[in-house]
């Protein structure tokens, strides 16, 4: 029974929301009005999304994408709040990275 127990805790725990307060609607909102796609296509081409998903990816972890965004939100005029990292963050989470 306690191995049972111990297995289904873990099991939460390996599902759990590296952004449990980020709202992805909203963060779709946040990567649209930045024009987060236009930059990433000006660096990479295509679409823009490959630079969420190519083998040398910069972003391995949540606490990665967290940072990354700071860097990113440094190199445009658009200033985002903490809120709107998260919400950023939840929606890149959901739609490229999938951190458990």
């Amino acid at each position: 029974m306690k191995i049972l127990l111990i297995l289904l805790l873990l099991v939460n725990t390996a599902q759990a929301d590296p952004f449990p307060k980020g709202k992805f609607a909203a963060g779709k909102k946040v990567f649209e009005q930045a024009e987060c796609k236009r930059c990433h296509i000006e660096m990479i081409g295509g679409d823009g999304s490959e630079i969420f998903t190519r083998p040398d990816r910069k972003v391995l972890n949540p606490t990665m994408l967290i940072k990354h965004l700071k860097i990113c939100d440094s190199k445009t005029a658009i200033d985002i709040s903490a809120q709107d990292e998260l919400n950023l963050a939840a929606y890149l989470n959901k739609l490229y990275y999938k951190f458990p």
